[in-house]
C-alpha cells in the first residue's frame, strides 16, 4: 500500500511569513486557475482550489493546504456544499460509479480519499453535525468499500471515531446547560446577601496554588471543545459574489467559543463578588491578596486567560472604589501583574510573555510546561482584525489565499495549545464551587460595595439610594 506523503504538523509547516512551501506542487497548477509566487500559493478561483483539495492517483494535497482550505472555504460555501463537490469530483475522476470498477484502480486511490476524509472528520468534526454532510460522507465511503473489502474496516473506524467525538460534544453541551441552571437557582436564594448560607472561596480552597490549578482544568477543558472553524464562523458575512444567501445565515455555529467567553466573564464577576461580600475590611483585603497569589500562579502555569479574568474582576469599579480596603493590601505583587497585562502598545508585555510560554511549550518535556492558555478575547480580536484588514477576494474574483495562510497560522497555533492534557488532579469540590456558586450582578456588586464602604460623592449616594 502506498505511503501517504507525511507532512509535519501545521504549526511547523507555516513559516514565519505565513506562506507555505507547497511540497507537492505539480507544474500545471500555476496555470490551472491557481496563482503561485516563489512556490507559494497566493490565490485561485474557488473551483481550482476545490480541485486542488481532491487527491488523485499521483497526487495528495499538502496537509497544511487541507487545513487552510477547509478552514476558510466556509466563508464562500457551506461545508456540506464543499463535501458534495468533493464527492462528485472523486467519483467522476476515478470513475467510481462505473459498474465494472477494477480493484487495482480502487487500491491506488482509496487510501488517499480515506486519508482526506480522516483529516476532515478529525480536524472539523462539528461540520458533520449536519445530516447532509453525514449522508455525503457515507455515500463516498460506500463507493470506496464496495470495490474492496480491505477498506471496510478503515471506514468503520473513521465513522466510529467521528460519532464518538460528536457524542462527547453533545454531552459537554448538556453539562454546560446544567451548570448554568444550577447557578441561576442558587442566585435566587442569595438575592438578599445572607452571610450565613454563602461559603467563600478561601474556606473552599485556602491554597492559591490549588485554585490556579483547578482554574487551569476548566480552561483546558473548555478550550478543547472549541472547533477551529468557530473562529471563522464568528465573522462569516455575506459573500459579495453570492447574491441570495449569507453562508451561515441559518445558524452561527460558535457555541463552544461563546461558552468560553462566558466563562471568562463569570470568573471576573466571581472575583468581584468574593471581594465585595465580606463585611470586615481585613477579610476583604485578605481575599484580594489571595486572588493576587492565584493570578501569579496562573501566570507561572501559562494560564493567561484566568489571569486576565482575575485582574478584570479586581479592576471593576465596585472593587476598585474600596479605598480603605486597598490601603490594607500589599500591592507590590498586584502591580507586577498589572504591568504584565498592561494593554498599552497593543499588549506588548503580555505578547512577549505569551511568546515565551509558546517557546517553552515547544521544547517541553512535561505536560505542565506545555500549557499555553492565551488571553482569549485578544486572540479573537487579532483574528477579527486580520479578517477585517484584508479582502477575502482579489479584484479578479480570485480567493485571496495569502490571507488564509495567515489565518490558518494563527489558528493552528491555538490548535496545538488546546490539545494539552491537564497535568493537575481534579478536585471536584473546588471545580463545583467555581462553576456553580452564584455571582452578583453589577447592581448587587455596587450595593455590597456601598454597604462595605459608604458612598463618597453625590453620584454614588444617588446610585445607592436607587439600588436600595
Amino acid at each position: 500500500q502506498e505511503r501517504m506523503p507525511q507532512t509535519p504538523p501545521f504549526a511547523a509547516m507555516l513559516d514565519s511569513r505565513g506562506y507555505i512551501r507547497n511540497l507537492y506542487q505539480s507544474k500545471e497548477d500555476s496555470c490551472g486557475g491557481l496563482y503561485y509566487h516563489d512556490n507559494n500559493l497566493l490565490s485561485g478561483s474557488l473551483e481550482a482550489l476545490i480541485q486542488h483539495l481532491v487527491p488523485n492517483v499521483d497526487y495528495y494535497p499538502d496537509r497544511t493546504y487541507i487545513f487552510t482550505f477547509l478552514l476558510s472555504s466556509r466563508l464562500f460555501m457551506h461545508p456540506y456544499e464543499l463535501m458534495a463537490k468533493v464527492c462528485q469530483l472523486c467519483t467522476e475522476q476515478q470513475r467510481l460509479s462505473e459498474p465494472g470498477l477494477d480493484k487495482n484502480r480502487i487500491r491506488k486511490i482509496a487510501p488517499k480519499i480515506l486519508q482526506l476524509l480522516t483529516e476532515w472528520t478529525e480536524t472539523f468534526p462539528y461540520d458533520f453535525r449536519d445530516e447532509r454532510m453525514m449522508r455525503n460522507l457515507k455515500e463516498l465511503a460506500q463507493r470506496i468499500t464496495s470495490g474492496d473489502e480491505l477498506y471496510r474496516k478503515n471506514v468503520q473506524q473513521l465513522l466510529q471515531n467521528l460519532i464518538r467525538k460528536l457524542t462527547t460534544v453533545s454531552q459537554y453541551e448538556e453539562v454546560l446547560a446544567k451548570i448554568s441552571a444550577t447557578s441561576t437557582d442558587r442566585l435566587t436564594v442569595l438575592k438578599t446577601k445572607p452571610q450565613s448560607i454563602q461559603r467563600d472561596i478561601i474556606t473552599v480552597c485556602n491554597d492559591p496554588y490549588a485554585l490556579a490549578q483547578q482554574l487551569t482544568h476548566i480552561e483546558l477543558e473548555r478550550l478543547n471543545y472549541i472547533g477551529p472553524e468557530e473562529f471563522v464562523q464568528a465573522f462569516v458575512q455575506k459573500d459579495p459574489l453570492d447574491n441570495d444567501k449569507s453562508c451561515y445565515g441559518d445558524r452561527k455555529k460558535t457555541r463552544n467559543l461563546e461558552a468560553y467567553v462566558e466563562w471568562f466573564n463569570r470568573l471576573s464577576y466571581l472575583v468581584a463578588t468574593e471581594i465585595c461580600m465580606p463585611v470586615k475590611k481585613k477579610h476583604r483585603a485578605r481575599v484580594i491578596e489571595y486572588f493576587v497569589d492565584v493570578a501569579r500562579e496562573c501566570f507561572n502555569i501559562g494560564n493567561f486567560n484566568s489571569l486576565m479574568a482575575i485582574i478584570s474582576g479586581m479592576n471593576m469599579s465596585p472593587v476598585s472604589r474600596l479605598k480603605k480596603t486597598w490601603a490594607k493590601v500589599k500591592t507590590a505583587k498586584f502591580d507586577i501583574l498589572e504591568h504584565q497585562m498592561d494593554p498599552s502598545s497593543n499588549f506588548y508585555n503580555y505578547r512577549t510573555a505569551l511568546r515565551g510560554a509558546a517557546q517553552r511549550s515547544l521544547t517541553a518535556h512535561s505536560s505542565r510546561e506545555k500549557i499555553v492558555i492565551p488571553f482569549f478575547s485578544l486572540l479573537i480580536k487579532d483574528i477579527y482584525f486580520l479578517n477585517e484588514g484584508c479582502a477575502n477576494r482579489l479584484p479578479n474574483g480570485h480567493i485571496n489565499f495569502e490571507k488564509f495562510w495567515e489565518l490558518a497560522k494563527q489558528i493552528s497555533e491555538f490548535m496545538t495549545w488546546k490539545q494539552v492534557e491537564c497535568p493537575f488532579e481534579r478536585d471536584r469540590k473546588i471545580l463545583q464551587y467555581l462553576l456553580t456558586v452564584p455571582v452578583f450582578s453589577d447592581d448587587a456588586l455596587y450595593l455590597a460595595s456601598y454597604e462595605s464602604e459608604s458612598p463618597e460623592n453625590q453620584v454614588e449616594k444617588d446610585r445607592w439610594k436607587t439600588l436600595r
